[in-house]
């Protein structure tokens, strides 16, 4: 766990190494607030095993998100993943209009390119 004022560098880590850290931040934010699980959970509108569990990294965005409320710490989530502009570039291929999806891979599609035998 890394000292307070420490950036980790999440570039080289396994996702589930990344949500265990974040969980292990959520208790120390849960602990500075001075609260206990039950009292998030009940705040958070969420059993206390649903604390634990994030706490642990393991949790559902929106229990998340319901967390962060309920000890006061939803604004961290625009640092968390910031409002994205589309960029320039897309905006002129779409002339305007906004993207509503992503584009198909056009690797391994197999079924495209010649598997026309199943028909």
């Amino acid at each position: 766990m890394c000292s307070m004022g420490d950036i980790m560098n999440f570039e080289n880590m396994s996702p589930a190494a990344i949500a265990e850290e974040l969980g292990n931040r959520l208790r120390q934010a849960r602990l500075n607030a001075d609260l206990t699980q039950a009292e998030v959970a009940s705040r958070a509108g969420l059993n206390r095993r649903a604390i634990l569990n994030a706490e642990k990294g393991k949790v559902q965005l929106e229990n998340l998100v319901a967390i962060l409320v309920s000890i006061d710490m939803a604004d961290q989530l625009n640092m968390f993943l910031p409002i994205q502009e589309i960029s320039p570039v897309q905006l002129a291929k779409l002339k305007g209009k906004e993207r509503q999806r992503a584009s198909k891979s056009k690797k391994g599609n197999s079924r495209i390119d010649g598997d026309k035998s199943s028909w």
